[in-house]
């Protein structure tokens, strides 16, 4: 069995193998067809080795500048805190060494991806914030012999169709502690019906990886569940004038209309759809893009819908550092000088933790250096299950979807009063 250090407990067996990269061919809805081969154990992938005085390095991938900061800043700030809380690994300090910005963008990742695969004493990297980042820093980074934990991170491409069929960006050695898009698809698609009592919807997507997946996939939920998807649109990021996009929609005489999309063209849209003819009674449903202070506080934002991860972490910790989430939530405020601003925090925590466990437990002193064997931080994470986090109960499963898949739909109905709407949950679903 994979044994955590004295304070941590079990993580399970510690056996597992790394599965191989397997052949995907795309299909509608990002995920791929076809049946995953057999798992197949991997090669080594060297070590690396820590020197005394020196320090163990990871680092931290997100957006933090731009639109899209809002995001990434709580991403970043979860890993500095889960660093400090954890301490030192076999007497080796851990350097998170310089904080890189992925501008949530293909771009923006692949620059940073490349800086940091030039270092090789990295073992892993927390991030990136945005699906599209994850799509071109993946491959590079996994490539290198290190692993990356994404903390907020929902395209299924990325892993599964958690069917057995790898996605057409899934990359060996890529985890994440946020849920599967086609889980959050199915509870919006579940909520417009059995929770709203609606029958027909239309979905507006920005053709971003997150975007266009989490439409796909709600789209595809509702028609399997009896309802009708009236229209099907995208927009670029850049827009503001949405009256277009919206005519055409309203063409189809939606109940409801899913925008998974981002700031600031969500805040265009939801603004304007009320006052295009057709629209002004239809349900405006949304995302965990928009789940953030910064679209919550605009009046266009009352009454809209938003599915996200479950927040109700009540009781639960870390068991790595006991921390819980009123502890881990005060120290933020004290050392940050505010709360939060988006969902995604203590996710970025528990994967911290993730990774520092499965250094410390693939590495080993030897006459005063720490060997650290990159195959082993993989085969550590690969056989993940049950670990405590601030969370809930994290578990990887072969494609590295590691995290609890539950997800909640909240009625945002007062812009002054953020808090009373993330606390308004409306309808949960679990698979």
């Amino acid at each position: 069995m994979a044994q955590l250090r004295s304070r941590a407990g079990r993580l399970g067996t510690a056996a597992a193998v790394l599965w191989a990269v397997l052949a995907a061919a795309a299909c509608g809805g990002g995920s791929a067809t076809g049946t995953a081969d057999a798992p197949e154990p991997e090669g080594s992938l060297g070590t690396v080795e820590v020197e005394p005085g020196d320090a163990v390095q990871i680092r931290s991938l997100n957006t933090i500048t731009g639109d899209v900061a809002y995001l990434g800043i709580p991403n970043q700030r979860g890993v500095e805190l889960a660093v400090a809380d954890f301490g030192p690994i076999h007497g080796f300090d851990v350097d998170l060494g310089t904080r890189y910005d992925e501008l949530c963008s293909s771009d923006g990742a692949q620059a940073a991806a490349q800086t940091i695969v030039a270092d090789e004493d990295v073992i892993g990297v927390i991030g990136p914030s945005c699906s599209t980042a994850a799509v071109a820093a993946s491959p590079l980074i996994t490539a290198a012999g290190m692993v990356l934990i994404a903390p907020s991170n929902t395209s299924p491409t990325l892993t599964s169709d958690l069917a057995g069929n790898p996605g057409i960006n899934y990359s060996v050695g890529y985890y994440r502690v946020s849920n599967n898009g086609l889980t959050v698809g199915e509870a919006m698609a579940r909520f417009t019906l059995e929770g709203l009592g609606l029958s027909s919807a239309a979905v507006i997507h920005d053709g971003d990886p997150y975007s266009r997946s989490i439409a796909q996939a709600y789209a595809d939920s509702l028609e399997r569940l009896g309802g009708r998807v009236t229209g099907f649109s995208a927009i670029n990021k850049e827009d503001s004038d949405m009256v277009p996009v919206l005519t055409e929609i309203a063409a189809g005489s939606p109940e409801a209309l899913f925008f998974p999309i981002f700031q600031p063209a969500g805040d265009f849209l939801a603004e304007q759809a009320p006052r295009v003819a057709g629209l002004a009674e239809t349900v405006l449903l949304t995302d965990a893009a928009l789940l953030n202070d910064g679209f919550m506080s605009l009046p266009q934002s009352a009454g809209v819908y938003f599915s996200g991860p479950d927040l109700r972490f009540g009781a639960t910790s870390n068991q790595s550092t006991g921390k819980t989430a009123d502890s881990l939530l005060d120290a933020y405020r004290a050392t940050y000088g505010e709360s939060p601003s988006a969902p995604y925090w203590a996710h970025s925590y528990d994967a911290a933790t993730l990774l520092l466990e499965a250094i410390a437990a693939s590495s080993e002193l030897h006459d005063g250096t720490l060997v650290i064997d990159r195959s082993g931080v993989r085969q550590f994470l690969n056989s993940v299950s049950g670990y405590g986090g601030i969370i809930g109960t994290i578990s990887c499963d072969p494609f590295g979807d590691c995290g609890s898949q539950k997800t909640t739909v909240i009625h945002h109905l007062n812009p002054d009063d953020i808090e009373a709407g993330l606390a308004n949950i409306v309808f949960e679903y679990a698979p």
